[in-house]
Order: structure tokens, then sequence, then C-alpha cells
């Protein structure tokens, strides 16, 4: 499928979020982070995104391995192989193994898990499909998170899922063909 917003260059990014985008490029090793040569041409919008972004992922409150495991769970079940294929890499560098990527993408249900991520990979799925959380997961995670966690757990797994309906709706291109 063709992009239907083509990513931009200068012109359209303006040169702060151009020399963003090429920077973000590079970090991710792609030779364009399309997501953001996209989102670049919302101009102010995207400095903003990427601040609240960053105070998500890496910047938040609950801890990195799981952050990446909600994020990819989230991928899975909206088939956004975008997201997927970011952060399978950025998920490698905060300690998801292979082994634990395909228990994430089996689910809750997968054999092996301890009762905390059970109970995280319960809420993901819950937030994404009923777009709520019932009172018995939300209890059950209240034990493992905080009041700020709480709130971060619920804007990250929307966060993802909304970037997923973006990414979808603008059929943006994915940046690495050889998938994991």
């Amino acid at each position: 499928m063709t992009a239907r917003i083509p990513p931009g260059r200068l012109k359209e990014l303006g040169p702060v979020n151009w020399v963003l985008w090429r920077v973000i490029s590079l970090g991710v090793r792609a030779p364009d982070a399309h997501l953001f040569s996209t989102m670049g041409r919302t101009r102010g919008l995207f400095r903003a995104w990427l601040r609240y972004s960053s105070k998500l992922m890496p910047g938040g409150r609950i801890p990195r391995r799981e952050t990446e495991m909600i994020i990819l769970r989230v991928a899975h079940l909206r088939e956004c192989q975008y997201e997927m294929d970011h952060h399978v890499r950025i998920g490698r560098r905060a300690g998801v193994t292979e082994t634990l990527l395909e228990q994430v993408l089996e689910g809750p249900e997968a054999v092996g898990w301890d009762a905390r991520t059970r109970a995280i990979l319960t809420g993901v799925d819950q937030l994404v499909t009923a777009k709520n959380l019932d009172d018995s997961t939300w209890s059950t995670l209240t034990t493992y998170f905080d009041d700020r966690q709480m709130i971060e757990f619920c804007v990250l797994v929307t966060q993802y899922d909304a970037l997923a309906t973006t990414i979808g709706t603008l059929r943006i291109e994915r940046d690495f063909t050889d998938g994991r």
C-alpha cells in the first residue's frame, strides 16, 4: 500500500523537525524513519508528541522491560508491524528475549508468566479490546503499580493503540524489510 501522506523532507518538515528526523533515523538505523518524517510534517505538534512520548518511553516509571512488553503486546493485538519492527529491536536492549517475545505474543495465558506479568498483559488485552479495565484486573494491577504507574499504564497502552491507528490509517511504510 502507498502512504496516504508522503514522508516529508526539509521543505515540509522545517529545519528543526528535519534534524530530529535525521537523528532519529540514524538512531534506529533506518534510512528513513517514516513515522517521524510523516509526523514531522505537523511541525509543533510533532515536537510536542515526541516530548509526550518520551515521558512514557523511555522516561516512564514502569520498568523498561515491562514497558516494551506492553508496547509489543499492543502492536501484536493491533497487527501493527511498524510498531512491532521497532519495539522488537528496542525490546532486545531492554531484556525482551526471543523466548519472552513469543510469550508476549501468546498473551496472558502463556505458560511461565509470574502473577505480575500475567496481570499486566491481561490489562493490556482489556484496554485494547474493551477500552476499559474490569474491577478485578484494576484491583490486581494496583497490587503491582502505584497510582502514578496506573495512570501511566493506561496512557502507555492507549498511546500505542492510537499510534497503531494513525500508522494504519496513514499507511505509513515500514522502515525495515527484514522484519525482526
